[in-house]
């Protein structure tokens, strides 16, 4: 296991905003690599626990076959596998699996949780998504976008249309980290936290991007380069189905909402999508749907941020 002085977290987009460039590059050249059968195996024999509270297709599967790429083990943990289903405090569980792991990725309902696991355990802990952000997500939702403007972000702008959520909350950091300007149609009742779009107002000083909010769905996607869009009604909010659905409707990514942008503009969705409510089978389907690119990159984004979290294992000396 990795302890002491060098343990690195990653609960935020904050906490990488800085290293996001080379994040980025070091994500697209594992996926280059990969094509060619390398499996950049540059963490032998670490060890990664996966803590999920939540069920999961991309943000389990990506992180698994990260870790073995790396040429790591991923031990994967349900609420039902774990004492901390049965009362164990998060404390005390982080204390237990620092003793083991090389590191921890959470996937949990609360942010608080989140932050207690990191604040207790002697090794990286990941959020692989919770009710304030999913910045593992952003990483690679930048790095789809990245493929597509090798030039850069600078001059592009991106066009949220939906949901205030976890998910964009950590768009909005991504965004202002790296200089891609976002423009983002929500209604004012489901807008983003108070301290996010600060901390973004901050990101953005530095980066030179802007970050403007309407409840235009049209007038955000005019002229964007991209269009992203997630689900209205996220796990944990359910009993809110009906009124989120009267909220939001008219913010859908549907065809007229596409030739709103440019022509060469792509559609972002994080998956699961809803078809025929946050985004319509024509567009998610269509030629300019990234949606496919997007989830594959969910792994080579995973393996860059282990790469950069976890220390390399001491060599071991000859017998």
């Amino acid at each position: 296991m990795t302890t002491g002085p060098t343990k690195r977290d990653l609960l935020s987009i904050n906490d990488v905003a800085g290293d996001l460039p080379g994040l980025l590059d070091r994500a697209l050249a594992m996926k280059r690599a990969r094509a060619v059968g390398d499996r950049s195996r540059t963490r032998p024999e670490v060890e990664l626990a996966l803590i999920f509270e939540k069920p999961s297709t991309r943000t389990r599967t990506s992180f698994e076959v990260a870790v073995s790429d790396l040429g790591g083990r991923a031990i994967y943990y349900s609420s039902k596998d774990m004492q901390l289903g049965r009362g164990e405090t998060v404390a005390d569980t982080a204390r237990v699996l620092s003793r083991y792991v090389d590191a921890i990725a959470y996937r949990a309902f609360r942010h608080s949780d989140e932050v207690e696991l990191a604040s207790h355990a002697t090794v990286p802990v990941v959020n692989a998504l919770d009710d304030h952000e999913h910045p593992c997500q952003i990483v690679a939702d930048l790095l789809t976008l990245k493929e597509r403007w090798p030039a850069g972000f600078r001059g592009r702008r991106l066009a949220y249309i939906g949901d205030g959520n976890n998910v964009f909350q950590s768009l909005l950091l991504g965004c202002a980290a790296v200089g891609l300007d976002l423009s983002a149609a929500i209604p004012k009742a489901y807008r983003p936290t108070r301290e996010v779009v600060e901390q973004g107002a901050r990101l953005s000083a530095v980066s030179g991007s802007t970050t403007t909010f309407s409840e235009r769905p049209m007038e955000a996607a005019r002229g964007a380069d991209a269009l992203y869009t997630d689900v209205w009604v996220s796990m944990g909010e359910e009993s809110e189905k009906e009124e989120r659905e009267l909220a939001f409707q008219g913010f859908q990514i549907n065809a007229d909402l596409v030739r709103a942008a440019k022509p060469s503009a792509w559609v972002l969705h994080d998956l699961p999508a809803h078809r025929g409510l946050e985004i319509t089978d024509e567009v998610i389907d269509g030629p300019q749907s990234a949606v496919w690119d997007q989830a594959e990159n969910r792994l080579h984004a995973q393996k860059a941020i282990l790469e950069l979290v976890i220390p390399p294992r001491p060599a071991r000396r000859p017998s």
